[in-house]
């Protein structure tokens, strides 16, 4: 009696051993969030210092919050937060609701081989570079050769360069982004209708629902609570617009819509002459105290709407 007693506790004890074990596996991710991304948070208080490279953080005179009121004075203020903020919601517009209804779509699909050939074409053009992306769009939109001129021209749109306009860059970047991504943000939402309950799909076959009343009432209800999720981490990154693609975009054309946050702080901390560290430290972290506000507040109105929220 005594040795079937002892057993279980002796594998309970084997057990609490092999987990601590396994938590060392943890050690190197938890070793690299804390040198890279906790670390380098000291690193902002040069946003209220005048830094100077040859004087270094601790010798530097204090600024306080000169740097701040210079960026919130600056002439193109507005139009750069207006444009960050523009190409933000455009995209999340867009890429909230798109990736939902190509998952429904594909869910719908019952023939198998035709069901993976769409999700591998979809998923497909995620994984070209962006560079590579990009040096497509000015292929297609060349004035005498591209794409986008020769299909215009049989319609009667006059040649152009849309690359050089800056009222179609928003557009081109955030289709261009769709053309991209689509597939690839709808794998999370083809994952959560493959877990539906076929039980609820029969009972609502039994009282006469047809195809689309089943998408409305039994697919979508099941992802909804997750789309609310995504939509408020996309709030919460809404200033962070996608720095290298946006940069790559621009042009001397397409300037004035181009401009955002996160190109203007390439610019005036490494591009410039005479690189403004502190200045450009005092936006990223303006940058970061907004979002922060926009991840609240959109955690905020989803809870109070509905039952689901980070937080």
């Amino acid at each position: 009696m005594r040795n079937e007693t002892a057993l279980p506790a002796k594998k309970s004890g084997a057990l609490k051993k092999s987990g601590r074990r396994l938590l060392w596996f943890l050690v190197p991710s938890a070793v690299y969030v804390v040198v890279f991304h906790y670390l380098p948070i000291g690193g902002l208080v040069i946003a209220f210092l005048d830094y100077n490279s040859y004087q270094g953080i601790l010798s530097s005179p204090w600024a306080g919050f000169k740097h701040f009121a210079a960026f919130a004075l600056m002439p193109n203020f507005f139009t750069i937060l207006k444009n960050t903020l523009l190409i933000s919601v455009y995209s999340i517009a867009v890429n909230t609701v798109l990736p939902i209804i190509l998952a429904l779509l594909i869910n719908e699909i019952r023939v198998k081989w035709f069901k993976k050939s769409v999700q591998t074409i979809s998923y497909a053009p995620y994984f070209i570079s962006t560079v590579v992306v990009v040096g497509m769009l000015f292929s297609f939109a060349d004035y005498d050769r591209g794409v986008f001129n020769a299909a215009g021209r049989l319609v009667g749109i006059p040649a152009g360069n849309i690359l050089e306009s800056a009222k179609w860059f928003s557009t081109v970047y955030v289709v261009s982004g769709v053309w991209q991504g689509l597939g690839w943000w709808a794998i999370i939402y083809v994952g959560a209708l493959a877990g539906v309950d076929q039980s609820l799909h029969e009972a609502a076959v039994l009282d006469g629902a047809g195809r689309l009343s089943r998408i409305r009432h039994v697919n979508l209800p099941q992802i909804v609570p997750m789309a609310v999720i995504m939509f408020i981490l996309s709030v919460g990154n809404a200033l962070n617009v996608g720095f290298e693609k946006v940069f790559l975009m621009q042009t001397g054309g397409n300037l004035p819509a181009s401009e955002i946050l996160s190109t203007y702080i390439y610019r005036v901390s490494l591009m410039s002459k005479l690189p403004q560290y502190s200045y450009a430290a005092a936006i990223g972290l303006f940058n970061s105290a907004v979002s922060l506000l926009l991840l609240w507040i959109a955690n905020f109105v989803a809870r109070k709407l509905g039952e689901t929220s980070l937080w």
